[in-house]
């Protein structure tokens, strides 16, 4: 007996499905990004179950204003910046004055391995991960805002650079430039803990 491995189908074709009357495919969406939209909004609002409840009401949203989607648009494009609108507003109303993220890597393209905590280092290496997530932490924060924002899209949620480019209205290389500069302001003040854990420096 043959088995044949079936790839996951286009968002384009998903939602020719739903646009042809198959609710089906609205549930495909919603499995495919519900996890990545959680965890960039996440990031943005800084409570678990308040994320949660804002990517609820962005699939509501889109299930309502579907016949406003523009194709010309990625779907992932269109559901993103739904909610990043909704978390925005979020923010407004608790008048925080700054958002809160943790993780960060990458520098132009090369992974920078920030090897986080890791139950078989031992007490000198837990002490280590755990003094360099902690200072990740700070310095992400000290960041400028659309930095940070960027560091989420590109590591927490995965987006391609032409992705963010299309999401945040920006020119591709305003995107990679604001990266690259993110990247390296926290490659030059974490250089001494990237060497603790046996990280580049």
């Amino acid at each position: 007996m043959r088995y044949t491995l079936r790839m996951p189908e286009d968002d384009s074709v998903v939602i020719e499905r739903l646009m042809a009357g198959d609710e089906t495919a609205f549930a495909v969406l919603v499995r495919r990004y519900e996890g990545k939209l959680r965890a960039y909004v996440g990031q943005i609002v800084g409570v678990e179950e308040e994320a949660r409840d804002l990517v609820q009401e962005a699939f509501i949203r889109v299930w309502r204003n579907f016949d406003q989607y523009d194709r010309t648009f990625r779907f992932s494009t269109w559901l993103f910046r739904i909610a990043h609108n909704l978390a925005v507003d979020a923010l407004r109303r608790r008048r925080q004055p700054h958002v809160s993220l943790t993780l960060g890597e990458d520098d132009e393209g090369q992974e920078i391995a920030l090897d986080l905590p890791d139950p078989n280092r031992g007490p000198l290496g837990d002490l280590a991960n755990r003094e360099l997530a902690n200072a990740l932490r700070r310095e992400i924060d000290r960041l400028p805002g659309a930095y940070r924002e960027l560091i989420v899209l590109r590591h927490f949620v995965g987006l391609a650079y032409n992705e963010i480019a299309e999401l945040k209205k920006l020119p591709l290389g305003t995107v990679k430039n604001k990266l690259f500069r993110a990247h390296s302001v926290l490659r030059q003040v974490l250089g001494d803990y990237l060497g603790q854990v046996g990280g580049p420096t």
